[in-house]
């Protein structure tokens, strides 16, 4: 077993983290799932989800970090509960998961820099995506997106991951705010936004139960909840860190990355009267391109902007590959290198399905958001809540301003807000899934 590694500064840590989280699940994920499901009554309902249920959750995952200074699974052994490990596996499987198809949409926006440049996609945008999201092209892109990550995760915690982050994260926040001040320039930019920030209380309320388990499988996507990421990641900080205000930090940064998204992607649809509501998992790059078909120098636009979208990809795969990267460090004799190497060919090969045909990306997609990230998320939340209690409030007061005489408000909101929140979603994900007259469940055989 080798010597375990550290973040070099608490700097390099938020910047991995807020990396982690800023990453497709808002740049992607977010605007169309908010096109999907109501525009700004989405994002009503997801800024509910980030305050009450995301970010008490947030530090549930912290406290388990950095009490054990140990990988995900056996950090529940290291607090003395050893028949809990299921719940770290299952954070690490459900990561795991999600990375098989989010490699395979790292891959199409790796085309969608290269069709930007050369203009491929402009006279036929439906038609270009057809073309590179499924079959062998797809296979391909797959393959060289995980080769990227796994040489950047090869070369370790502050050589590897804080080293591209800390180029990364700074790059997407400036690149965005550019994006945007140019966005708000475009024609139709009132009626955009309206659409993105205005919502409709009468239809938000008579869809919540559709829009709900969305909006908090979103927040837990965007801020890497349930994958065992912010386990992993806060198992190499020191007792200094104040984990509230690291929490904070991040929680801010990621919401605002994510309005910031909406007020890029939605003015360029509306200028160019492409339909907001386009469903499924191709609304960004179908859409998006189509609006920069239709501008000037959208050659140049486009490659800016999915460069964006590429550094964000990247920064969220390296640390989802850490998590079970850390677990087979901590419990093997094997170099990192070899291990990333085996972890890119395990995640290659369980992608080939989403990057042979789109249908199964969304079924992955599906089983992700309603299931797996929910059922993860509760188990964390019940353990710290329920079996450590007091012991993580105490976790939790140690650092420079620590949540001091808060410790007890977050711990009830954690038992109660945050455990029947999300017992809530899994319920109706669990209809939608399974007992809907065309479950999603099934799969595209």
């Amino acid at each position: 077993m080798v010597e375990r590694e550290t973040w070099a500064t608490r700097v390099g840590f938020l910047v991995a983290a807020i990396g982690s989280a800023v990453g497709l699940g808002n740049l992607w994920q977010f605007p169309f799932k908010t096109a999907a499901n109501g525009g700004a009554a989405f994002v009503v309902f997801y800024l509910i989800a980030v305050t009450l249920v995301g970010f008490p959750a947030l530090l549930a995952e912290f406290v388990i970090g950095r009490r054990t200074h140990v990988n995900a699974i056996d950090a529940f052994a290291e607090l003395g509960h050893r028949n809990w490990r299921i719940v770290g596996g299952l954070a690490v499987a459900t990561g795991f998961w999600i990375l098989s198809y989010y490699d395979v949409v790292g891959g199409w926006v790796l085309r969608y820099i290269l069709g930007s440049a050369t203009g491929a996609y402009f006279d036929a945008p439906g038609e270009y995506f057809g073309a590179v999201s499924a079959g062998p092209e797809a296979v391909l892109a797959q393959a060289l997106f995980l080769a990227i990550a796994v040489s950047i995760v090869a070369f370790g915690i502050e050589d590897g991951i804080e080293r591209a982050t800390k180029v990364m994260v700074p790059s997407i926040a400036v690149l965005m705010v550019v994006l945007a001040a140019w966005a708000a320039t475009l024609p139709g930019v009132g009626e955009a936004y309206a659409y993105f920030l205005s919502p409709d209380f009468g239809a938000m309320l008579d869809n919540a139960g559709t829009v709900i388990p969305f909006a908090v499988g979103q927040a837990f996507f965007t801020l890497s909840l349930g994958m065992a990421i912010m386990i992993t990641y806060s198992s190499y900080i020191g007792e200094d860190d104040s984990l509230s205000v690291d929490g904070g930090v991040i929680v801010v940064t990621n919401t605002l990355v994510g309005i910031l998204a909406g007020l890029v992607v939605f003015p360029i649809l509306f200028a160019n009267d492409v339909s907001p509501d386009t469903s499924g998992p191709s609304a960004l790059f179908v859409a998006i391109a189509q609006g920069f078909a239709e501008l000037p120098l959208g050659r140049v636009l486009g490659v800016v902007f999915f460069g964006v979208v590429l550094i964000a990809a990247l920064s969220s795969a390296i640390s989802l590959m850490e998590v079970v990267v850390a677990y087979a460090v901590d419990s093997t004799s094997y170099s990192r290198p070899t291990l990333a190497v085996a972890t890119g060919l395990g995640l290659f090969a369980l992608g080939l399905p989403s990057a042979w045909d789109t249908a199964w990306l969304t079924w992955f997609d599906d089983l992700a958001y309603q299931l797996f990230l929910p059922l993860s998320v509760l188990a964390v939340v019940v353990f710290v809540g329920w079996v450590l209690g007091e012991e993580a409030v105490d976790e939790l007061r140690e650092g420079t301003g620590g949540i001091g005489a808060l410790g007890p408000v977050w711990l009830w909101t954690l038992r109660v807000v945050v455990v029947f929140g999300v017992l809530g979603t899994l319920a109706l994900g669990f209809q939608t899934l399974f007992l809907g007259p065309d479950p999603a469940a099934v799969p595209p055989l």
